[in-house]
């Protein structure tokens, strides 16, 4: 069997990662959805203040197979958490054990930055996920609702003006 390496994530991975964030939204069924950017990673993945990291699992032969995306997260009532935004391994490489060995990654990471939780999402009906965080241990929670806007909603919320400009002037008050 062909030697499987998993490593941080480095800048000049970053079209493979793409590609690989494609093929999950394809996956998933919402290809339009993909509005990120080489350069939006770039910067947000290794500019002056990164907000994400990476795993990749390689090998010497056919390069990128899977990866797994994250980030330091808090909860207000257990502290410091890490993120997994997506764990992906490309169809062909499924069922290889790269996905275990990309989520022990993020495991040890956690366990590296001190995170008191590891939280991710999983479409209720993605079975092979579903059965993969299963045979890991994890809990599946069916208690909460995702909420979120779009770019769309963000821009179309009205915010209160007084609001908006004291977070703009780095100064909030109760008034």
């Amino acid at each position: 069997m062909t030697t499987i390496t998993i490593r941080r994530g480095r800048p000049e991975d970053l079209a493979r990662v793409h590609e690989l964030i494609v093929e999950l939204a394809i996956y998933e069924r919402a290809p339009e959805e993909v509005t990120n950017t080489l350069v939006d990673m770039h910067r947000d993945g290794f500019g002056p203040e990164p907000i994400f990291g990476f795993f990749v699992a390689e090998t010497p032969e056919q390069g990128i197979l899977g990866i797994a995306l994250f980030y330091t997260a808090y909860s207000t009532w257990k502290g410091r958490m890490l993120y997994l935004e997506d764990l992906v391994v490309t169809e062909a490489a499924r069922g290889t054990g790269i996905g275990k060995k990309l989520f022990d990654a993020v495991v040890a990471e956690a366990r590296r930055t001190g995170a008191y939780r590891l939280k991710w999402q999983v479409l209720e009906w993605n079975e092979p996920a579903i059965g993969f965080y299963k045979r890991i241990g994890a809990n599946l929670d069916p208690e909460w609702f995702n909420g979120n806007m779009t770019a769309d909603q963000l821009q179309a919320y009205a915010c209160d003006a007084a609001v908006v400009e004291a977070v703009e002037a780095n100064t909030l008050r109760n008034e």
